[in-house]
């Protein structure tokens, strides 16, 4: 996903794109100018005294009267461009760089110019100051920040949910949603910019919530989104190929994640130790660390136990190396749920939570089931048809294997694509990958953006053939396009006995095709394919046709 501000473009279509959010805090006491440039170290402009900020905005379209507009190169655009809608909405101030002063120099302001070298760098701190959002008082909410390649979502959502067995009122900021309180936001990015997310934390504390969950992603980490917020907890799923096209090698997105795991961001931390990453990432955290591990009988802090099928979820124990037990239970299918349920618990556990308390709510309200937009959603029992995020080669065959029917003579069929403008290498192995682990694989479009969805298709398949040529594997390889086209496919195909897996998309309601968005909801599509063929499916309002 894009950046959300005046320097880069957003793709037509998305009329959510360009609404304010609704973030901020009701009341934001005023900060003075001054205060804003001694955090900055410069000198205030001439004729600036007496101005005073009550909110900052990277974007034009979401100024509101007294804010302070942050102008800001881009790709594409400079954020000097939009200086003049900005303050023609209230802006009181400008912030930019070099580059932008000397546009802003040809034009007539009747605001005071701020100039820093790197202005992107001061997000976060001019944010912190100006919304307060995480005073030193012992009023703000204890947040939890959990990062990896897999399961943040998830994650966060089953923090929130046993918070919420404990009686608390949480927040939550992440992929599909936000929760402040009250109606759920939205959410356009993994991680907001630190413009909402400071304000965000800041309306959290105004309206008494006492703990918050967040998602931070490696694109939050390396565009700021998250300077100036320090986490309570944060914890480290996994780290599997993704997202190279932005970060180069896998050991620079080790690094890119491992940034949160230091003093300046983080208190302590939950460290999911079942892969080298995250080994080497307990090894490495400059905060104290408490490990975690999936496999039973490993040497970490805590490991999961016992662990017993219960419907399409699991029972299991998470036990301390002191001997202390813990019982969980997750609703959802697939080892990496238990994991996710395992890392909630502990990172809940590490805020400070009594065990006896903890293990009360596990108890009685049964939180791990709780139903996660686009994560292994189910849409119908027969055939079992679920919609789910996987993306990438990892996330992908956990999937599969999470889905596998245990019923004799049952079929897996997948549908899914690859994202255009991303990583490419992961394509033909995502492509093997299916084809070793379902019985009928179609290849349909994810977003293409401005790539040929033909050429993305041909690469996925040329992986899926070779694996099934060399490998002797017996499935089936279709491609079929547009995505509903393929979903409507796999539905005609399949019995009340067979597995239906919707891959990549989750919960997303628009697909980008060469800058224009189009609706489409693969839970509404795989909802109305399963009608039209007779099929009962499931009644979440959620989704909605």
């Amino acid at each position: 996903m894009s950046e959300q501000n005046d320097a880069v473009s957003i793709p037509t279509g998305n009329p959510s794109a360009t609404d304010k959010p609704g973030f901020r805090p009701a009341v934001v006491a005023p900060v003075p100018l001054e205060a804003i440039a001694a955090s900055l170290g410069i000198v205030l402009p001439p004729d600036s005294g007496g101005t005073s900020v009550t909110g900052v905005s990277l974007n034009s379209r979401t100024v509101e009267p007294g804010d302070l507009y942050l102008a800001l190169p881009g790709a594409t655009r400079h954020g000097a461009d939009f200086v003049t809608q900005a303050v023609a909405a209230g802006a009181v101030a400008v912030l930019t760089d070099e580059d932008g002063a000397r546009q802003l120099a040809l034009k007539d302001l009747a605001v005071p110019v701020l100039i820093v070298g790197n202005p992107r760098a001061a997000v976060g701190t001019l944010a912190a100051l100006i919304y307060r959002s995480r005073p030193l008082d012992g009023v703000s909410p204890t947040l939890f920040g959990v990062t990896g390649t897999n399961g943040k979502t998830t994650t966060t959502y089953f923090i929130n949910s046993l918070l919420r067995a404990l009686g608390m009122n949480p927040g939550l900021i992440g992929t599909i949603e936000i929760l402040a309180g009250g109606e759920a936001i939205p959410s356009l990015l993994t991680t907001p910019e630190s413009t909402d997310v400071h304000a965000l934390l800041a309306l959290m504390r105004e309206r008494g919530l006492e703990a918050a969950s967040m998602e931070v992603s490696s694109h939050a980490l390396s565009f700021h989104r998250v300077d100036s917020v320090t986490f309570d907890v944060a914890g480290f799923t996994n780290l599997t190929q993704d997202h190279l096209d932005l970060h180069g090698s896998m050991d620079e997105y080790f690094r890119t994640k491992a940034e949160l795991f230091t003093s300046a961001r983080a208190r302590r931390a939950v460290v999911t130790v079942d892969d080298p990453w995250g080994r080497l990432l307990a090894d490495e955290a400059g905060i104290p660390v408490t490990t975690l591990s999936a496999t039973p009988g490993s040497d970490a802090d805590w490991t999961v136990e016992s662990t017993k099928p219960r419907g399409l979820g699991t029972d299991f124990e998470l036990r301390h190396r002191d001997g202390m037990a813990l019982r969980v239970h997750t609703g959802l299918p697939g080892d990496f749920n238990v994991a996710n349920a395992a890392l909630a618990t502990i990172m809940v556990l590490d805020s400070g939570i009594d065990p006896s308390v903890l293990q009360a709510a596990l108890d009685s309200h049964d939180p791990f089931t709780v139903s996660v937009p686009g994560r292994m959603q189910l849409i119908s029992d027969a055939p079992a048809s679920v919609v789910d995020f996987a993306h990438n080669p990892d996330a992908l065959a956990r999937a599969l294997k999470a889905v596998r029917p245990r019923s004799p003579g049952s079929r897996v069929i997948v549908v899914f694509g690859a994202t255009g403008q991303r990583d490419q290498g992961k394509r033909p192995t995502m492509g093997a990958i299916a084809a070793r682990l379902a019985d009928v694989v179609i290849v349909s479009d994810d977003d293409p953006h401005d790539e040929d969805a033909a050429a993305i298709r041909s690469e996925v398949i040329a992986g899926a053939r070779a694996a099934r040529e060399s490998e002797d594997l017996d499935c089936e390889i279709v491609e079929a396009y547009p995505r509903d086209v393929a979903i409507r496919q796999a539905v005609e195909l399949a019995t009340e006995k067979d597995t239906i897996l919707i891959a990549g998309r989750g919960h997303e309601v628009w697909q980008e095709v060469k800058g224009v968005n189009l609706a489409l909801d693969d839970r509404v599509e795989l909802r109305a394919a399963l009608t039209a063929r007779g099929f009962k499916v499931s009644t979440d309002e959620r989704i909605e046709s």
